[in-house]
């Protein structure tokens, strides 16, 4: 559901925009905070680590077996491969970033066109992208049961013995989370809105928990939506652009696990990190996190590339399998705010934004006429 939900959202949002040379602007803006977010969120989660330090002293396991994860690609081959050869087999494969990058040319080309020749195209992917909000939406009534069905054997299995141990990465992830909401996402809002940070958290709560629950930024990407048009007066070309692109592409609370992990392991296994190593974790967790997939359990996988970098042995991620479900919901909550939070700046530096239902007064005007 999410490959064509997020391929028809996008190819609907650049339509829309009505103006190619918009689509260069906001698809700048949306960029750029995405990846100053995602460099602050890594820096924080080390700092916070350094100064705790939940490794110093940890035992580790007198057996510690390798861990098989998927391996990430680098991050020269996922430059060389953002252009797709064949758009069909993208989209069969479910390579995210080639799936995006021709979504964006083929609803450049639906602009250049002209509103009567494209039309019937667009109504098509409007279509679909409505198709795919109504299964989502019914998939999600169910998720609850699913969630307990993954957490449960999870506790079963682990229980005490590996979440007690640590409970002290648990800790730093989450205050590191809520500490980079707060700083990062409320001073955002603030500066760039000048809007009610409070409003905007009660209005963002329903896709943040749908997120804490699911652990699934592209499962939660509907809800996103339909929050951002109904309830924080987003335009539908804005939120059908930049959302879509956040699912994919902002990975904060992602940034700020792999940051403790790399400093948990290294601390756990006695291997010191200098200076350089410090850049090279920020430059390759910051990297890493474009073109992942929004589902649960991605961070072990972008993880492996991380660790490689500065020479951590891959086996310490067994340190953390036991409680990734735990910091998943977190990071994804995080990054699905972040989301939330660019989308609204965006659409109100460019007059896509409707104050009045943002305030939760009836609007006269029809926003999305």
């Amino acid at each position: 559901v999410i490959v064509p939900l997020v391929f028809s959202s996008l190819v609907v949002g650049v339509a829309e925009l009505k103006d190619i040379k918009k689509l260069g602007k906001i698809g700048l803006k949306t960029f750029v905070f995405y990846f100053l977010t995602t460099t602050f969120a890594i820096i924080l989660g080390l700092a916070f680590t350094n100064v705790l330090k939940p490794g110093s002293g940890f035992t580790l396991p007198t057996t510690l077996k390798e861990v098989k994860v998927n391996e990430a690609p680098n991050f020269i081959d996922t430059l060389i491969n953002i252009i797709p050869s064949n758009p069909m087999k993208s989209i069969v494969d479910g390579s995210m970033l080639q799936i995006i990058v021709f979504a964006l040319i083929l609803g450049g080309g639906l602009l250049s066109l002209g509103e009567t020749k494209s039309k019937p195209v667009f109504a098509f992917f409007d279509g679909i992208s409505n198709a795919m909000i109504s299964i989502t939406n019914g998939i999600m009534k169910l998720a609850p049961i699913g969630v307990l069905g993954l957490i449960t054997p999870v506790i079963a299995n682990n229980g005490p013995k590996v979440i007690i141990p640590l409970i002290k990465v648990i800790f730093i992830v989450y205050l590191a989370s809520i500490i980079h909401a707060l700083l990062v996402y409320s001073s955002s809002i603030k500066i760039f809105t000048k809007m009610k940070v409070r409003t905007f958290f009660r209005k963002a709560s329903t896709p943040f928990f749908v997120a804490f629950s699911t652990a699934s930024s592209a499962g939660t990407l509907p809800v996103s939506m339909e929050t951002a048009e109904e309830e924080m007066g987003v335009s539908k070309p804005i939120a059908s652009f930049v959302l879509p692109l956040g699912a994919t592409i902002n990975m904060d609370g992602t940034a700020i696990m792999q940051g403790v992990a790399v400093i948990f392991v290294a601390q756990a296994f006695g291997i010191n990190l200098d200076f350089m190593d410090y850049i090279t974790v920020i430059a390759t967790a910051t990297m890493a996190s474009i073109g992942t997939a929004g589902v649960p359990g991605v961070g072990l996988i972008t993880l492996s590339m991380v660790f490689a970098s500065v020479g951590l042995p891959v086996e310490g991620i067994a340190l953390i399998m036991g409680i990734d479900r735990i910091l998943d919901m977190t990071r994804t909550a995080v990054n699905i705010t972040g989301d939330a939070v660019c989308t609204t700046i965006v659409a109100y530096q460019n007059n896509d934004f409707n104050t009045d239902v943002f305030n939760d007064k009836e609007c006269k005007d029809e926003l999305f006429a």
